[in-house]
This record gives structure tokens, C-alpha cells and sequence, in this order.
């Protein structure tokens, strides 16, 4: 890995835009390299591996943990008690389960919502039309904060059409009168800060290639 591709990358980046180190498929070794030169902000997709790594990390207390994965109902609970944030909300039924669990276990995680803008069968998230249809309802739901709202763009596209994505995102989330957008990722990134992401998902350029 190369720290200086980091160091780079934080340099070029406006002041208002966070990078969130995706650390999946790394080693907690590596995680703690990146840490040390002023990386707090970790993405973790798979629970169990993120789990390993939290105890072996436990020393670490600026660390803050995002699990930006595929939720599966039978982990909320543990994704509520070890993830400070959580992108990946991509239903109404997850939400009101996180809410309820949440509840449960006194905590109040930051949620970014899941938005689908293309038609991606890859890809989950809310409807944008279905979100703003039950977005009193969601505001309603106790022991979360809504911060923002979560993307990812189908593969392969050019840049153009990437902007285009990116904007609607951030159009949406300034509509609901949300602070964050998370989107853009290896490669998108510049395009997701021309159409005001706050938030870049940044793996391979962070800690080089996966093994």
C-alpha cells in the first residue's frame, strides 16, 4: 500500500468533503497505517469481518465505523451496537426495524439512506418518489438521524453520465433538507465532488489493490 496516494487524494479534496476509507478485504494492519497519518472515518460491508477487525482495533478510539452493506435483517441489531453510521438503508421496513432496535439498545446511529437513480438491477435503494412519499413518516421514527443520502452509480458509465446521477442525488437530499451525500467511489470520486458529495467511498485509492 501506499500512504502518499492517501495523503495526495485529502490534499486535492475541498475542506468540506470527508473520506471514508473502504476497508473491506484489508488488514486491520493497514487500517491502522492509514489511521496514523489522520484517516478516523473506516466503510466495512461484511459484519463479521468488520468485527475482527473492531476488537484487534478496540485501542483506536477515533476510529468511527460505517457499515455502507447489503443489511441483512438477522445483523441490525449487532450493525446498531458496533457502526456509528450506517449508508446502506435501502427500505422503509429496514428503517423502522433499525428505529425499533435502536430503541432497544439506547443507541442513535447516523443513517444515509440508500437511493436508487438509475434502473440497476445490482443495485438497492429507495425509490426517489417513494422516498419523499413517506418522508414524514421516516421523520417521525425515534433513536435514528437521518444525515443524508447514499448512492452508487451503475458501472461503466462516462462521465458525464455520472454527474447527471450524482446531481439528482444531491438535488434530493437538499430538497429534504439533508447535509450529506455519499457518493463517489474510486472512480467517480471528482465527478460526485462536482455535484456536491460530502462524503467519497475511497478503497483501492486509499489502500492500493486488493489482494
Amino acid at each position: 500500500m501506499n500512504p502518499a496516494n492517501y495523503l495526495k487524494i485529502k490534499n486535492k479534496i475541498p475542506s468540506n468533503v470527508n473520506i471514508l476509507a473502504v476497508s473491506k478485504g484489508f488488514q486491520s494492519q493497514d487500517i491502522k497505517t492509514i489511521h496514523n497519518i489522520g484517516q478516523n472515518d473506516f466503510g466495512e460491508s461484511k459484519f463479521q469481518e468488520a468485527f475482527e477487525k473492531q476488537l484487534i482495533l478496540k485501542d483506536l478510539q477515533s476510529i468511527s465505523w460505517h457499515f455502507i452493506g447489503r443489511i441483512q435483517s438477522n445483523k441490525i441489531r449487532k450493525i446498531i451496537q458496533n457502526f456509528k453510521y450506517i449508508h446502506s438503508v435501502d427500505s422503509i421496513e429496514k428503517l423502522h426495524r433499525i428505529s425499533n432496535i435502536s430503541c432497544e439498545e439506547k443507541k442513535n446511529p447516523l443513517i444515509m439512506l440508500q437511493v436508487k437513480f438509475s434502473d440497476d438491477p445490482t443495485k438497492g435503494g429507495f425509490d426517489p418518489e417513494l422516498l419523499k412519499l413517506k418522508w414524514r413518516e421516516i421523520q417521525e421514527l425515534k433513536n435514528i438521524t437521518i444525515t443524508g443520502l447514499m448512492t452508487i452509480n451503475p458501472k461503466g458509465l462516462n462521465s458525464n453520465a455520472n454527474l447527471v446521477l450524482f446531481k439528482k442525488c444531491r438535488s434530493l437530499a437538499d430538497s429534504l433538507h439533508l447535509p450529506d451525500c455519499s457518493m463517489g467511489m474510486s472512480m467517480d470520486w471528482e465527478e460526485a465532488i462536482d455535484a456536491g458529495s460530502t462524503w467519497l467511498r475511497l478503497g483501492s485509492l486509499v489502500f492500493g489493490s486488493r489482494s
